[in-house]
Order: structure tokens, then sequence, then C-alpha cells
């Protein structure tokens, strides 16, 4: 008898010590994570991205041709061409629409980076804006989708080629446009779309009701719509493809490596 209450002893004891030590390690690991907080996630290539405007060929910024595959009204598919490209400007009223400056502004607006496109059959001009941010992700995230909406009639400026199919690509002749603020980029793709033939708009629509089924307007028969809000998808993965590029076979090479391209400078 005397023998198993030593034992149940021992074995109480030994219970009380690991009790107390999974306790204290549990209390201390707490009181470690409060002490020392844990940065916010940022999404990869979030840092690379912010230095792409300098650091990034313009041929990768801007490609010479773009495919735009569904981009189109039904589905269609567009294939772009670039036309002109713009030196790397700061962020003024130039380049910027007043309300997004005014948004972007207090962020820490970089630059503005600028080039227009034409369709397979010249007979469409779209300019793309890449505007790059300063912002943290956090505030970069509060931008987020609907950034067209919040902008109520924002058109950005487009930019003309002389001589070139867009050389009367000026403000009367912008159709639809669309902005958009990706949560994991910092940067503001913006795109603004008209007709070539320099016809004036009186109305210009932003893309999605430019896309809304049944109208019968030019800008929306024509997909200029689409072609407004496709573009900057496409410019968006055109990105996140820059900062983290897929895997490539080590007997080929990737025909963008910026050898034939100017800097975006």
């Amino acid at each position: 008898m005397r023998e198993r209450r030593v034992g149940r002893a021992i074995a109480v004891g030994v219970c009380a010590v690991l009790g107390v030590g999974l306790i204290g390690g549990a209390l201390t690991g707490m009181w470690l994570a409060a002490a020392e907080p844990g940065e916010p996630t940022e999404p990869a290539g979030y840092s690379e991205a912010k230095d792409l405007w300098h650091n990034a060929p313009v041929d990768t910024l801007f490609p010479r041709t773009l495919a735009g595959p569904g981009a189109g009204p039904g589905s269609a598919a567009r294939t772009w061409t670039r036309i002109v490209v713009a030196p790397d400007a700061a962020c003024t009223p130039a380049v910027l629409a007043k309300g997004l400056l005014a948004t972007v502004r207090p962020l820490g607006c970089e630059r503005v980076l600028r080039a227009t496109y034409t369709d397979a059959t010249a007979s469409s001009v779209i300019t793309v804006g890449l505007v790059f941010t300063d912002a943290d992700a956090t505030v970069q995230s509060t931008l987020g989708q609907g950034l067209t909406s919040r902008l109520g009639q924002d058109v950005p400026p487009s930019l003309p080629g002389p001589g070139t199919v867009a050389a009367r690509f000026g403000a009367p002749q912008r159709a639809s446009w669309w902005l958009n603020a990706p949560a994991d980029l910092p940067v503001v793709v913006t795109a603004v779309s008209g007709f070539a033939d320099g016809r004036p708009v009186d109305s210009p629509q932003p893309a999605d009701r430019a896309m809304t089924a049944g109208r019968t307007d030019a800008t929306a028969q024509s997909g200029l719509g689409h072609e407004a809000k496709n573009i900057t998808l496409r410019f968006e993965q055109l990105l996140r493809t820059a900062v983290a590029p897929p895997p490539t076979d080590k007997a080929g090479k990737d025909d963008t490596d910026g050898k034939d391209g100017d800097d975006a400078r």
C-alpha cells in the first residue's frame, strides 16, 4: 500500500510539472506574439512592381502586339498593335483625369506610362495608361474594384499619334473608358477607346454601360466598351507576369527579353 501511494504521488508530481510547463510555454508564446506583432502579408511581387516603370523594357510593359482572346462583343477575339508610346510622365492633369489624379496623389503617385493601340482592322484606337503609386499593399487594397463607378465621368486623356491611325484621337473622339486598381499591384490601369476615323462622340460611356445588352448606339455596337475594359484586364496580367514570370525551358528563350526594346523611361 505504501509503495502504491508513493507511485501515485510521483505520477501526480510529474503531471503537475508537465502542466505548468505547457501553460508557461503557451503564455510565453502569447507574450511574444503581443510584443512582436506580425507584418501584414504583402502580395508576391508587390514591391518589385513599384519599380517596373523604370526597370522594365518598354516591350515588356507595352508589347508591340497584344492578343485579346474573348475581348470583343460575343467573346470575339481581338488583336491590338502598338502605334505610339509616350515618355514616362509626372502625375499631372495632362496625363490623368481630374478625379483619378485627386485619388492617387495622397497615395504617392510615382509616374504615368501611356501607349496607344489599334485593333486588327485599324478601325478603333485605345490609349492605355499605367499609373504607378507608392502606396503600401493595405492602402492599395482600399482602392479596390469599381473605381470607374466611384469617379463618375472621369474620362482618361487620349494619346494621339501623329502620322498614325491615332492622329485624330483627341478629347472629342473618346468614346468609352475603364479604370481598375488591382489589389495585388501598386498600379492603376486605365484605358480609353475611340474610333480611328476621328469622329467625335457626344457622350462617352464607361465600359460597363457600353457593354449592356440591347444597346444600339455606335459605341456599343462597335465593341469599344469591350475593348476598353478587356485591355485593362490584359495589362494587369502582363504586369503580374513581369514581376513573377512563369518558368521557362532552358533551351528556349522568351522573345520579349528587352534586347530589342527601349527602356520605358
